[in-house]
């Protein structure tokens, strides 16, 4: 055996140890890629039922908006015809009534007069 022979062998046996650390961390990092598929798989997997519960959700909010939106334009429309109400109202019986009111108020004044004259008759006498 040479001295390049013992060279040769020791190259290799450096050769086998290194290999052989190398191949530890490479084993470790092919479970990793593993779990990771697993984990993957297993997220997939639980995500469509997430969604089908949003698509759900969405479609029942959007008839519950319908929905609100049709009773607004009911509240809308029964504003306008109370309001419409109150006009036709004020018009029928607001004028009939300042009629009484100035009425009422002209006969107050007239009937004041006159008994403010009676009094200042009778304390003259």
């Amino acid at each position: 055996m040479t001295g390049g022979d013992i060279v040769g062998l020791i190259a290799a046996g450096v050769f086998a140890i290194l290999v052989g650390l190398f191949a530890i961390p490479l084993i470790k990092l092919g479970r990793v890629f593993d779990e990771t598929s697993a984990a993957i798989r297993s997220a997939s997997d639980n995500i469509t039922p997430i969604l089908e519960e949003a698509t759900t959700t969405i479609s029942e909010t959007n008839k519950q908006i319908a929905r609100v939106d049709s009773i607004t334009g009911s509240v809308d429309e029964a504003t306008k015809n109370l309001s419409s109400l109150v006009a036709l109202f004020a018009a029928s019986v607001g004028g009939p009534l300042i009629r009484v009111a100035s009425f009422s108020a002209g006969v107050r004044a007239a009937l004041g007069g006159s008994r403010s004259r009676a009094g200042r008759e009778a304390s003259k006498n």
